[in-house]
């Protein structure tokens, strides 16, 4: 593994923006180099301090899913090495951690698929039996197995603050019946031929997240992370119990060390600045990503 990078700092290409994990930059007007720091967020709050390892595990693990997926739907590499893009002397900070990839027009939609009940999911099906509108049966537990995939979308919103959950006919009102039916149709197949090769590792992907964009010609292309434990709840299926939170491979980690964090002597109020993570939870974290790839792809 490379030095551990929070925030690159490439002065040979325009940037794009800077993401809670990735620096984006132009390549010419049709390219992006996509770069993924060591940079970890929770509720919605980058970290100061980075996991080292974590840019470079994030993408070989999109990587491989890119490779297994693409039957499915086209996604956004263009094939070009990352370091092709810069000098020799910025290399460094591009090696190991990033994608070249074809610049799109984004959706403004992320494409949630659950094949379980967790999370908000969980929170909301208590409250009126439904998750984004989708009716669910009666009598479901926390971390139940749904009957069958279900697509859950949200609204994407600005760096810092939560994505709205959203009905499949609001993204209608969005983007167009058409469009938001392939978005729908495509992503259910994701991550139902994700989640069949995921149980042969002994892996639940509980829920995940996709996002697409429009190619100059219209067509449909997958982008940006894909299946990693970022973007997907990872579970270990010899954990899983119906009916409480099973273990993950992301950084719940992080979160739960986090809920009795406190900053200048008060319990942190989940803004901005973080507290100084320890080092025992930078590297029990950076542990907790290793398992995951190393499970995955052995």
């Amino acid at each position: 593994m490379s030095d551990p990078l929070h925030t690159s700092t490439l002065t040979s290409l325009p940037l794009l923006a800077r993401g809670k994990v990735r620096d984006n930059y132009a390549v010419g007007d049709d390219r992006i180099l996509m770069v993924a720091s060591d940079r970890i967020s929770a509720f919605d709050v980058i970290m100061g301090e980075p996991i080292p390892g974590k840019g470079e595990l994030l993408t070989q693990m999109a990587l491989w899913w890119f490779d297994r997926l693409g039957g499915i739907c086209r996604n956004h590499l263009t094939g070009d090495a990352p370091e092709s893009a810069v000098p020799a002397a910025e290399a460094a900070q591009v090696r190991g951690r990033s994608m070249l990839v074809q610049r799109l027009r984004p959706i403004p939609v992320e494409a949630v698929v659950r094949g379980y009940l967790a999370g908000s999911g969980w929170k909301e099906y208590q409250e009126s039996q439904s998750v984004c509108g989708v009716a669910l049966p009666a009598g479901l537990k926390n971390a139940s197995k749904l009957p069958q995939p279900i697509y859950t979308p949200a609204a994407k919103a600005a760096v810092g603050e939560h994505d709205e959950n959203i009905t499949f006919e609001r993204t209608v009102e969005m983007i167009g019946a058409e469009l938001a039916g392939r978005i729908r149709d495509v992503s259910i197949a994701l991550y139902s031929r994700a989640a069949e090769i995921a149980a042969t590792r002994g892996i639940i992907i509980a829920d995940t997240k996709f996002e697409f964009g429009l190619d100059p010609q219209g067509e449909l292309v997958l982008m940006d992370e894909v299946l990693t434990p970022d973007s997907s709840r990872y579970w270990p299926a010899e954990g899983y119990a119906e009916g409480r939170n099973p273990p993950s491979f992301d950084k719940q980690f992080l979160r739960d060390w986090l809920e009795t964090a406190t900053l200048n002597g008060e319990p942190w109020n989940k803004t901005a600045p973080a507290p100084q993570l320890p080092a025992d939870v930078i590297a029990q974290t950076a542990a907790k990503y290793r398992e995951a790839l190393q499970r995955l792809t052995a």
